[in-house]
């Protein structure tokens, strides 16, 4: 791609002979400006000074115009007719107030955009850009926004402020940086400080914001139900399906014909169950056990066969693709299908028939795979166990059915054992989740721990997913590969890489940056890491250093798997990749052609983006619920905490005890002026030397959790590397503390 320099400008003014200024002109206009030229950009642009030089620039822009050479655009100002040669079109990610990146699949590296470039984009939109040589001395590419090709999401949530004569919308996403304009004819029932819903009719123009309406009105800032309802608005989630869906799926038969049992395996008496969690509502894999008569084991992992009932095209297709997965917030579910469907005709509930799609295993007793089956079944579960009640038969060999899940417990142990060998990372990071009161208020906090019986599930369920892509990829040769949707992991960005490796070091722990000892690396700081307190945090920068999963037709394998070919068949309940893995390994069993990759693929990114989302909620909701928490907690309270990231305007501090991840300002670092030593994950006091770094042990206070930005800010009492090891705790937190304790006892 040809590099055009960004020009910059000074302040000192410009003689132009009459005989360049035209061309002068015309290379400025060249240059794409979102809202165009006007005469006196031009005359500013090009330092000019004067009246005749103004008549000079009138004049030729209208030789311009009628030569075509350029047009007047909706803003009345001139544009150049020309497409500039650098145009891309991507998405658009605001960092803060001052600037965004542009991201495209056509560029290895992502473009800064200044906020007076960006033009009336908002987070996430899709958008065509200039992309430009940076003029200054770092190598990165700049760019400005030409035009907003699609919105990400035309509703928001926030507060609503009503005055006298207007009302704005100040959004509580922290990467919307505009408050859009609603009329007071448009504020509906909303009073003023409500956290309420607005749709945008009119996006802003030059110099303006964008006009919205209110469509709902949430309720009080800081209630529960309020605070959930603005995460649902603000990542654009369904708050219920609409009528015609939800009657589709009530008008599905219960009953099971004779004629459809005919089609497939019968499983019904085989041993049978499902393994879940405790709270779980719907049961979409079931492993069934059987001893052969050479004496190995046939496993089946039979998953609910949604696409017998979900037909493509379909109101219930359209809307679970719409969807293409549930999301869990902390406390509630929104799920994919209707609950005629999650919760009853494809949940695989004990002592009913249930149609099942199968993935059918003989392992010998060393865990070695003899051959394998793929078809539609039919089964009868015996039995629905909790992780807990499997766990109990693991760790006592009692109870019913304590002989089947010992014998899978021992044969998933060696498939993970192989898996480890063959180069597969573990990342075991340590999970909270929160108790709440029948108000949605959090009360305790109870670890999320990952025992044997998890692990039992997971091992089949990948050896499942891994061998149903195997056998489709393995049924065409070279070229000629049939279309397949895979879940692919690719291997990390080796500079990144070393980077993580570099940082480590120092810490004690060596990662090597290649093939399966990269791998045994990872593992081995994986092991040594159990327990201590910086276990979380060096985990999750190990993985904010791996590349992200997505979908794709391209088989290039799961890095972190080490599986060469890898897809998602096993939850076609939450996951609408696997309706159409279902789909796709049913068309091949029965001979079909290869399905156009094209529109795979775009189903593929839609599925991504549509993942992407939902785990951004679920955090925002976690968020929220650990600032609740927190604030409830805040009695002046010294809390032990690690150093979870540093930025030259703070660090941020993860509270070991609750999992929360709060903020030291800068500014509230009373004892030096510290600067960012970015490479080295750390910040150093100008004056002292002092260092605070990634990972180190620190005392913190809590002095405010602001539920409505979702944000802790954290006053650091005592740090591992302070010249003092003595807490000190600073006049204005003593005097909050005491404020607190004397209100807390004119409360009792």
């Amino acid at each position: 791609m040809k590099k055009q320099t960004k020009k910059t400008t000074s302040k000192k003014s410009t003689v132009i002979s009459p005989e360049n200024l035209t061309e002068k002109i015309k290379e400025l206009l060249t240059r794409p400006k979102l809202w165009g030229y006007s005469a006196r950009t031009i005359i500013r642009e090009l330092h000019l000074e004067g009246k005749q030089a103004k008549r000079d620039v009138e004049q030729i822009l209208e030789d311009l115009l009628e030569e075509g050479f350029i047009y007047l655009n909706e803003h009345g100002r001139f544009k150049c007719q020309e497409e500039h040669p650098d145009t891309l079109v991507g998405t658009i990610d605001f960092v803060n107030s001052k600037y965004a990146y542009f991201m495209s699949e056509s560029l290895a590296d992502d473009v800064r955009i200044d906020a007076n470039d960006i033009g009336n984009a908002l987070d996430g939109d899709t958008v065509k850009v200039a992309v430009y040589a940076s003029p200054y001395e770092n190598g990165r590419m700049e760019g400005e926004v030409l035009e907003v090709v699609k919105r990400k999401t035309d509703t928001f949530s926030g507060i609503i402020q009503i005055s006298k004569n207007h009302a704005f919308l100040v959004t509580s996403s922290k990467k919307m940086h505009v408050d859009i304009y609603v009329p007071l004819s448009d504020i509906g029932k909303a009073k003023n400080g409500d956290k309420v819903i607005v749709k945008v009719v009119e996006w802003h123009k030059i110099g303006k914001k964008p006009v919205g309406k209110v469509s709902k009105v949430l309720g009080k800032p800081g209630e529960h139900e309020t605070e959930i309802h603005a995460i649902m608005a603000e990542y654009n989630l369904p708050f219920e399906f609409p009528k015609n869906v939800s009657l589709a799926a009530k008008r599905i038969a219960d009953d099971i014909t004779e004629e459809e049992i005919a089609k497939r395996r019968d499983f019904r008496n085989i041993t049978t169950f499902t393994i879940d969690p405790e709270t779980a509502k719907d049961f979409d894999d079931a492993l069934s056990l059987k001893k052969l008569e050479n004496g190995n084991w046939e496993i089946g992992v039979h998953i609910a066969d949604v696409s017998h009932y979900v037909k493509p095209s379909s109101v219930l297709d359209k809307e679970a693709y719409e969807r293409a997965t549930s999301v869990y917030l902390v406390d509630r579910t929104i799920p994919m299908l209707p609950e005629r469907l999650s919760n009853e005709l494809c949940s695989l509930n004990p002592h009913v028939d249930r149609l099942t799609f199968a993935a059918v295993f003989e392992l010998d007793n060393d865990a070695n795979l003899v051959s394998e089956w793929f078809g539609r079944t039919v089964i009868h579960s015996a039995r629905r166990f909790t992780y807990e009640e499997a766990q109990e038969r693991i760790e006592t060999k009692k109870g019913d059915f304590a002989k089947e899940i010992n014998i899978l417990n021992d044969l998933a142990l060696k498939l993970t054992a192989e898996r480890f060998r063959s180069g597969a990372i573990s990342f075991e990071t340590p999970e909270v989740r929160f108790v709440l009161d029948k108000n949605g208020t959090p009360i305790s906090l109870q670890p999320k721990i990952r025992k044997e019986a998890h692990k039992l599930i997971e091992e089949f369920m990948l050896l499942a997913n891994k061998r149903v892509a195997e056998f489709i990829y393995n049924k065409g040769k070279g070229n000629k590969r049939p279309t397949m949707v895979y879940r692919i992991h690719e291997a990390p960005d080796k500079e990144r890489l070393a980077t993580f490796a570099r940082f480590v070091a120092r810490l004690g722990y060596k990662i090597e940056t290649e093939g399966k000892k990269m791998s045994a690396s990872f593992n081995r700081m994986t092991e040594a890491l159990e327990g201590k307190p910086e276990q979380d945090v060096l985990q999750n920068l190990a993985v904010r250093t791996m590349s992200k999963a997505k979908y794709s037709t391209d088989a290039i394998g799961h890095f972190g798997l080490a599986f060469k070919h890898y897809t998602h068949f096993t939850s076609p309940i939450r996951r609408y990749p696997d309706v159409m893995v279902h789909r796709l390994l049913e068309h091949y069993l029965q001979q079909g052609k290869s399905v156009s990759k094209d529109a795979y693929e775009e189903k593929c990114k839609h599925s991504s983006d549509r993942e992407k989302r939902a785990a951004e909620a679920e955090r925002a909701s976690i968020k929220y619920k650990q600032v609740e928490f927190m604030k409830l907690k805040d009695d002046g309270r010294i809390w032990n905490g690690i150093v979870t990231g540093v930025t030259d305007f703070g660090i941020y501090v993860e509270i070991i005890d609750t999992k929360s991840e709060g903020m030291v300002r800068m500014s509230e670092l009373k004892d030096d002026f510290y600067e960012l030593d970015a490479q080295n994950y750390r910040i150093v006091g100008k004056k002292t030397g002092k260092i605070i770094a990634f990972g180190d042990k620190v005392q913190v206070i809590v002095i405010d959790a602001d539920l409505q930005k979702r944000t802790i800010d954290l006053e650091l009492v005592g740090s591992s590397h302070s010249k003092t090891v003595k807490s000190v705790v600073t006049k204005k937190t003593k005097e909050k503390t005491v404020r607190k304790n004397n209100n807390s006892r004119r409360r009792r």
